[in-house]
């Protein structure tokens, strides 16, 4: 399963009504850290499937969803559980800190 990706027009009924925990990852096309990170997170995709979505929000697309989190800064991860965000890091990390972070989280 590969990361998803959402928009600011569903946002909500992708991520806040999920029935699982969401890790949203905030990116951009030219952002160093975010391609870096990138892989990692299509990785942990699939060893997580079905337990937790992975998905991906364009910051330059979709300005409005990241201004209302308060993101000031990419890549921004934010963890989601039941529509409410219960955990958040900001900056890129080795697949084993973000795999550490994600069970800790959930």
């Amino acid at each position: 399963m590969a990361t998803l990706k959402a928009s600011d027009a569903d946002f909500d009924s992708v991520v806040r009504q999920s029935d699982i925990p969401v890790l949203v990852d905030f990116w951009a096309e030219w952002c160093g850290p975010c391609r870096q990170i990138g892989p990692a997170l299509e990785e942990l995709s699939d060893e997580y499937a079905g337990r937790i979505k992975i998905v991906k929000i364009n910051v330059d697309e979709n300005p409005d969803t990241p201004a209302s989190l308060g993101v000031r800064g990419i890549p921004a991860l934010f963890m989601f559980k039941g529509g409410e965000v219960v955990s958040n890091r900001m900056g890129a990390a080795p697949k084993a800190s973000l795999k550490s972070w994600i069970d800790e989280s959930v």
